[in-house]
């Protein structure tokens, strides 16, 4: 095909196909960068979205990392609490037991009259010191109490004075000896 035209109109239709040319080039690149910024703020949108999920679990879990951290608090109290009052309980002396060996101790025909309990000063290796008075129909039964108390592991320095001995009936008996 043999093109006719003079060169002015060729020139311009070439400018017309370079600017048609262009043209579409330029559409194309705008609704390239319009179909990115719409992606781009999808994204974002989501992101957002996903951002507001997780800060309210975050917010949730601290309020309940807060609250099991107030309950640990509160246990932690406790514990030391009870092992507190566990170690005065395993310190403290039953006077209720003390007082059962004793009159599992006391044979018949023997009975008290007076109880004295004394805690010793602190750096006493003993408990407590104890001192009875009573009453025993003979001598032969005050021997019988004397040896149960002697025989009994838990009291130590076993003291009789010497007047319990005197009569050899109606006794009126005071003993005095230390708790271990």
């Amino acid at each position: 095909m043999i093109n006719l035209l003079p060169s002015e109109q060729k020139e311009e239709i070439f400018s017309r196909e370079h600017l048609s040319l262009v043209l579409v080039l330029g559409i194309l690149f705008f609704s390239f960068l319009i179909s990115l910024s719409l992606i781009l703020f999808s994204i974002k949108i989501s992101l957002l979205g996903d951002l507001g999920v997780q800060k309210t679990f975050l917010e949730t879990r601290e309020r309940e990392l807060s609250f099991n951290q107030k309950i640990k608090e509160v246990i932690e109290n406790s514990n030391l609490t009870f092992s507190n009052l566990d170690s005065f309980y395993q310190k403290r002396l039953d006077l209720t037991q003390v007082l059962e060996k004793i009159s599992k101790l006391l044979p018949s025909g023997t009975y008290l009259i007076n109880f004295n309990f004394n805690l010793p000063p602190k750096k006493e290796a003993f408990l407590a010191q104890i001192s009875l008075s009573g009453f025993s129909e003979s001598r032969e039964v005050l021997l019988s109490f004397k040896e149960n108390l002697e025989k009994e592991a838990e009291f130590a320095e076993v003291y009789f004075p010497p007047e319990n001995w005197v009569k050899p009936s109606d006794i009126n008996f005071t003993v005095t000896f230390k708790l271990k």
